[in-house]
């Protein structure tokens, strides 16, 4: 984690509802201003979340004037993977901007080991920041779930299932990889295979609907043995790439569910002596600055990422500072970016 010790835990609506002598279930409709509750109640609520510093969000903020001014971004995922993939750093140049005026400071914190998560919860648990921003959240992390119970506003980037029901930006996943994988089927590729994310992770298993739902209208049929996972990054697209000539020599495009995997899989067709776009073409994903960079440049979905971040960010203010109570969701709409690659 890039910032501070433990911090003490704070106190729980439990403890809150206990020193009040109410209900659970009263202390969240007066913290959430409801005027269903007696003033008795609401004077006990009070009083008790000023006796025991407890900061459930905007609302508790309020009666105990207390912030940060300061929101935490975190990321699951080890330094090294950060730097690399150009999704995170967009992410956050996005989130930057739209902070900069704000007088709201921008803490990253990295989660590389089950100790580092442990600090980060007692952190967050302190109110040492106002909110947070969650980046590359997997199916099953239980990190935003807790967040929630502990009261801090948090948006997510991307969803960890269709039913999400905390407030997330995303982009057209689906429909990004849709678009590119019937782009290889209109140029008359037949074997058109794909490198796909981790399989926890809801953006990668839309990427993989995208494919899929190209492949049926083309009337291929899916076939497993041109499908391949991998991690999101440079080597695991070499790995996949290999893995899938081995299995498929016939293979003569490949949509690559990140830049960064898409790379790989260019170096693993160059080894084997395929020339990209003539032997196979590929496809990316993301639209990030290695595309353009790669020989040949890459065709790639663009998604807006910086716009993600800038969202990200707009959304989890407005939830600190009172002025939107409901979750939102937003979707971002992608495209594919031609270049000589497909």
């Amino acid at each position: 984690m890039a910032v501070g010790g433990p911090g003490r835990v704070g106190p729980t609506l439990d403890d809150v509802a206990e020193r009040a002598g109410v209900g659970r279930g009263t202390v969240s409709r007066v913290l959430n201003g409801s005027t269903h509750v007696s003033d008795q109640a609401k004077a006990a609520v009070r009083a008790a979340v000023r006796e025991l510093g407890y900061l459930p969000n905007s609302a508790a903020r309020a009666l105990v004037g207390s912030r940060t001014d300061a929101i935490a971004l975190v990321i699951p995922e080890p330094e090294s993977k950060i730097f690399a993939e150009p999704f995170f750093m967009d992410t956050v140049r996005g989130a930057s901007d739209q902070l900069a005026d704000s007088g709201v400071q921008l803490l990253m914190m990295f989660l590389r080991t089950p100790k580092e998560r442990r600090r980060l919860v007692h952190y967050l648990r302190a109110h040492r920041v106002d909110g947070a921003l969650l980046v590359s959240v997997h199916k099953d992390d239980s990190l935003p779930d807790l967040l929630s119970r502990i009261g801090l506003p948090v948006v997510l980037s991307g969803r960890r299932t269709d039913a999400e029901s905390m407030s997330y930006v995303d982009a057209d996943n689906t429909g990004g990889a849709r678009s590119a994988a019937t782009l290889l089927f209109r140029q008359g590729r037949r074997a058109v295979a794909t490198i796909t994310g981790p399989p926890d992770m809801y953006v990668a298993r839309c990427r993989l609907d995208g494919y899929r739902q190209a492949v049926a209208v083309a009337g291929a049929g899916v076939d497993e043995s041109l499908i391949e996972a991998a991690d999101f990054t440079d080597e695991g697209g070499r790995a996949a790439m290999r893995a899938l000539l081995e299995r498929r020599p016939d293979v003569d495009a490949v949509f690559a569910a990140s830049d960064l995997m898409a790379f790989g899989a260019l170096q693993a067709l160059r080894e084997t002596g395929r020339r990209v776009p003539d032997d196979v073409a590929l496809i990316g994903f993301d639209d990030s600055a290695i595309a353009r960079h790669t020989d040949p440049p890459l065709t790639s979905v663009r998604q807006p990422t910086a716009d993600m971040g800038r969202n990200m960010a707009r959304i989890l203010l407005d939830a600190i500072s009172g002025s939107s109570t409901a979750p939102q969701h937003l979707v971002l709409p992608t495209e594919v970016v031609r270049r000589r690659s497909a």
